[in-house]
């Protein structure tokens, strides 16, 4: 045994990419496995002792200062500082978050290649746990895995070294037998923040160390599967699976498998394992130390299953697996539960299909992340966000860009999430310039063999813990590491291992040396007329986009039109959001106030800033950002084509009949529901059928909407019954009969039950005051006053109350979105920007005293018409009218009118901003809704009546940018408590409406939610449109063009607003 005591860490092997692991115990199936069936039942696994908790610690800047020694039995650890494991030490008061997207986190700091490491700041984290080993422990085998450790982790016991490894992500487990003692061991291990493989762990994260994921020791029976493979594959009809088990055990004995679903017995059969095996165990033999050692044989059990219940995510059908092991005698040593999800995924002709039935990913990222704790995930959080993508129609998820914690695996066959489970490398940035100079030196892992076997043992790693997961569909070799030979190696070791799966690298894009690394082609973020033209060029393989989206901010507009090219180019299957949640932190500001922090918040350099925030769900609470509405409607499964008194069910489902969920109609009449009824459907998978609805088309004149919509029938795991799935909607208006030569407007159908805006004939003219410096227009109730002065709308009293706050000019501006800072829509828009906060009556052009625009103020047999002209200081110079109408029930009929000047181009939005006080709090609707609609995201909201607070329609971006808009509005209020305020409505054509507690201007000057002054204001803004948000990408992808405001004529935008 001294020979154990004799090895000695090499602390200069941390830089070099062939050293990774030492003394580490072979990779494994990550199952479970308990003493007995009363503790299955229990889920106690005496085998297990957890050793989460509290630690000694202590912190060194870089590897110098680390104590030398610590790991001796003699070196007293006991007076160092505590430390909660698991946790990054940055979250835990030590270092602190780094974000960084490309760039390497020490760029600008150290100068190093790869193969180097930096000396001056490279956190070493030491680490002392004192133990005793239970007394049901004692005289067995005992290991101790770390399930997550950054990223290089030394271990140490009672002064032994024991062994070393690398890869984040994947559990480093060591046999600590050899090293045990009576009473209290020393267990010490040091965890360096970057060593060798930092090179490939350059993912788009924030950069944390430590032992992160759980520790535990563990024991083994004497009869142990140490490591298990699951086969459920169905033969091509359908009708008959194999199930084949691969089982790596150590010890002699029997084993008896049984099979259920839902509780009945579909298999049950006792085998013996002898202690040659029935075949070889195929991969190459690993460190077994000399105590209680054991030889590992193979053996394999292969059945057929008739008629199996086949898994999927639409209806994710698992079966019950217990292994049970006995040794010579007959006594049971262990039994393991696992579940089994019989599938076949392959391609065919080209096409990737999922149970003979070509597969769409509607997928997304995730990052593994949590603003309380880092890249450690609560269950509570984890559950969280797998419901709320069930309840938004995502069906896959891609582990960007490491394996997860193996909890995701589990409830992803339970919950029916597909997966790419993705290999821990990521090198972007050692290419991302090489790729132009094609100087290839210092590009890794590229065609190097010293850093092929890291490569190879992360693959082995991900693919040996996760290969019995049903949800996984694919292995990814990793993201963004250019090309080569090492990583087509990568995938080889895939392909060898498992020939039920396909593998995936987007990398090729950039490289196509080794094209056939990757079974499909995926791309990041093309539009969908680059697909389109590639799979022109080149359909040998189907295209996914493992990145698409890119929902950073404000964003995922036209996101529609690549999920509807799912449904026209049979190549095309599917993609992945770029994310899931924003990367952010919990941090207070200088005033104690909690605050979401992203990259450079912690005084950190260099950082990417807030390209850490792209997600459809918020960081924090994890709720879904406004986005989310429309992403769940791209994805439905289900598509609703609704007319007035038909509907055509479009199942898109693979296995599932529509039968399987309510299917409901709603009728509102100008936004008020006014029948509801059922409709039973059962349209078959991937079939159409049309069905009348239980109602006519109405003939009383308004607005009807008729909605479709379907429903979970029963509870699962993931939401309750009568969640919504899908739905569709048809809007129409019925008009009255108009005489001969009378227009006939499109807002009478809509107002025709409303008390307010509605201007009759016999309602008294109301009365103008002109004086020198105002004119003045009076009604019953209601006066209004124009300033000849100030230029504008001054006051606009309601029953004796003033309702204005500042004058209403035109508005050409949005607070900038992240997608419009990544295309420089600031400096290609600025001149809108100048227009809105700087136009004036007043002739600047003719001196300091010029002359004013003099507003035009005319009579009507029913009303008082004021106009007054604006000069913008643009370049060309530029003017616009806004004509205010005033009736004699106090409703205003505004219009804003711009004859385009070329050289000025199109603007961000066209229309009038307002400020009332800020008591005016409450906001209610009739448009499109729930959540904020754009041009270009609006397909997934429901034309109905909706209300919230103002302050409820700041949606939580990151930094504070243009939201809360709704599109397609009819008439909107904002109130105060009472129910008084101001009333608006459109006149002809729908408007852009917002109601939020800043002005635009106010939001683009924050950074941070917190830099948003004190509420004093309700800001409303009424327009014609808005340009639409984008999304394609957040570095300089434009809005499309269909989605922008049409210059090429006079624009004219009228709409009305009225006291109540």
């Amino acid at each position: 045994m001294g020979v154990w005591y004799e090895m000695k860490f090499d602390y200069g092997k941390i830089k070099d990419p062939a050293f990774f692991a030492q003394n580490r115990v072979k990779a494994h199936s990550d199952h479970h496995y308990y003493k007995n069936h009363r503790e299955l039942a229990e889920k106690n696994e005496s085998f297990r002792q957890n050793l989460n908790g509290l630690w000694k610690f202590q912190y060194a800047r870089n590897l110098a200062e680390a104590p030398a020694g610590f790991e001796a039995e003699d070196f007293d650890c006991k007076g160092w500082e505590d430390i909660r494991v698991p946790a990054h030490i940055q979250m835990e008061g030590y270092d602190k978050p780094q974000y960084v997207n490309v760039q390497y986190p020490w760029d600008g700091h150290e100068a190093i290649e790869p193969g180097e490491i930096p000396t001056q700041f490279n956190p070493v984290a030491s680490y002392v746990k004192y133990f005793t080993v239970p007394e049901h422990m004692k005289g067995k085998r005992l290991f101790i895995s770390f399930q997550g450790a950054e990223s290089g982790l030394a271990l140490w016991l009672n002064g032994a070294f024991v062994g070393y490894s690398e890869d984040s992500f994947t559990p480093s487990e060591f046999e600590l037998t050899d090293y045990l003692k009576d009473g209290q061991n020393k267990l010490a291990a040091q965890v360096f923040k970057w060593t060798s493989s930092s090179w490939c762990e350059d993912q788009d994260f924030f950069r944390f160390s430590g032992i992160y994921r759980d520790v535990y020791l563990y024991t083994v029976p004497d009869t142990h599967a140490y490591d298990f493979q699951i086969r459920a594959i169905p033969e091509e009809n359908l009708d008959v699976a194999d199930l084949e088990i691969k089982v790596k055990t150590w010890g002699k004995g029997s084993i008896v498998f049984r099979l259920e679903k839902d509780g009945e017995c579909v298999l049950e059969e006792k085998k013996s394992l002898t202690e040659a095996g029935n075949e070889e165990a195929n991969a190459e033999p690993f460190y077994i130390q000399k105590t209680n050692s054991s030889k590992t044989v193979q053996n394999s059990f292969v059945w057929k299953i008739n008629n199996p219940k086949l898994w999927s995510a639409e209806d994710p059908q698992l079966y019950d697996l217990t292994i049970e092991l006995y040794d010579e005698a007959g006594n049971i040593q262990e039994v393991i539960p696992q579940k089994v999800g019989f599938r076949r995924f392959e391609m065919k002709n080209g096409i990737m299909t999922l149970n003979g039935k070509r597969i769409v990913f509607k997928g997304v990222n995730r990052h593994e992340f949590s603003s309380v704790s880092g890249r450690h995930v609560s269950e509570e959080e984890l559950r969280k966000d797998l419901r709320i993508m069930k309840q938004n129609n995502i069906n896959a998820i891609r582990t960007c860009h490491y394996p997860d914690t193996s909890l995701i695996y589990q409830l992803c066959d339970e919950y029916g999430i597909y997966m790419i489970d993705e290999t821990n490398l990521e090198s972007h940035g050692s290419w991302d310039v090489a790729e132009f100079t094609k100087d290839y030196t210092h590009v890794v892992p590229h065609n190097k063999p010293e850093w092929l076997d890291m490569m190879l043992d992360r693959a082995n790693s991900m693919y040996q813990r996760d290969k019995n997961h049903p949800a996984i569909l694919i292995w990814s070799c990793g993201n963004e590491s250019f090309g080569g030979k090492d990583i087509y190696e990568m995938s080889q070791l895939f392909r060898k291992n498992d020939s039920t799966r396909l593998v995936h690298y987007e990398g090729l894009f950039h490289d196509r040396s080794y094209n056939d690394t990757s079974d499909m082609e995926s791309q990041m973020y093309p539009s969908v007329e680059a697909i389109k033209e590639f799979l022109a060029k080149d359909d040998s393989k189907p295209f996914i986009c493992c990145e698409y989206t890119h929902a950073m901010g404000n964003s995922c507009g036209a996101m529609h039109k690549y999920t509807d090219l799912t449904d026209t180019e049979p190549k095309y299957q599917g993609g992945f959001i770029w994310d899931y949640i924003d990367q952010s932190i919990y941090k207070k500001d200088r005033y104690g106030k909690e605050f979401q922090a992203y990259g450079g918040d912690f005084g950190e350099r260099p950082t990417d800033y807030n390209f850490s925030g792209n997600g459809i769900a918020y960081g924090g609470d994890r709720e879904p950002s406004p986005k989310m509405q429309e992403v769940k409607f791209n994805y439905q499964n289900i598509t609703a084509e609704v007319t007035a008194d038909t509907v055509k069910v479009l199942n898109k489902n693979l296995f599932v009949n529509t039968d399987t969920f309510d299917c409901k109609v709603i009728l509102a009449k100008n936004g008020k529901v006014i029948c509801t009824e059922a409709l039973e459907t059962a349209v078959e998978p991937l079939s159409t059928k049309e069905y009348k609805l239980p109602f006519g088309k109405a003939e009383a004149v308004g607005e009807y909407t008729v909605t479709v919509s379907f429903h979970l029938k029963e509870e699962k795991v993931w939401a309750s019954a009568g969640h919504e799935i899908a739905f569709g909607q048809y809007v129409y208006q019925v008009k009255e009969d108009v005489p001969d030569g009378k227009s006939d407007s499109a807002e009478t159908a809509i107002t025709a039950e409303k008390d307010v805006c509605v201007s009759d004939a016999f309602v008294k003219k109301p009365q103008i005051i002109r004086s020198t410096h105002n004119i003045g227009v009076r009604g019953e109730h209601f006066e209004v006053m124009f300033s000849v002065l100030n230029g504008g709308l001054v006051s606009y009293k309601y029953a004796g109350k003033e309702m204005i706050e500042a004058i209403p000019k035109p508005n050409f501006w949005r607070a900038p979105t992240d997608n419009d800072c990544g295309n420089l829509m600031q400096m290609r828009y600025a001149q809108w920007k100048i227009a809105s906060m700087y136009l004036s009556h007043k002739e600047y052009r003719k001196g300091a005293y010029g002359p004013s625009n003099l507003p035009q103020a005319e009579e009507t047999d029913h009303s008082v018409k004021v106009t007054f002209t604006y000069l913008m200081p643009t370049t060309p110079a530029s003017e616009c009218q806004l004509t205010y109408e005033v009736f004699g029930d106090g409703k205003v009929k505004t219009t804003l009118t711009y004859d385009p000047v070329k050289e000025l181009g199109d603007m961000p939005e066209f229309g009038v901003i307002f400020k009332f006080n800020a008591d005016y709090d409450n906001v209610q609707w009739y448009g499109l809704g729930e959540a904020e609609t754009y041009a270009d995201r609006k397909k997934g909201a429901k034309l109905g009546i909706y209300q919230n607070k103002v302050v409820d329609n700041i949606a939580r971006y990151m930094v504070p940018q243009e939201c809360g808009a709704k599109e397609e509005v009819r008439w909107a209020k904002v109130t105060d408590r009472k129910g008084r305020g101001m009333y608006f409505e459109m006149d002809g054509e729908s408007m852009m409406f917002s109601a939020l507690p800043y002005t635009p201007h106010e939001m683009e000057n924050a950074m941070h939610p917190y830099e948003l002054p004190q509420i004093h204001y309700t800001v409303v803004r009424v327009a014609k449109g808005q340009m639409g948000i984008g999304g394609d990408d957040s570095w300089g992808a434009y809005t499309h063009q269909e989605y922008l405001l049409n210059t090429d004529g006079k624009m004219e935008f009228s709409f009305s607003f009225k006291g109540i």
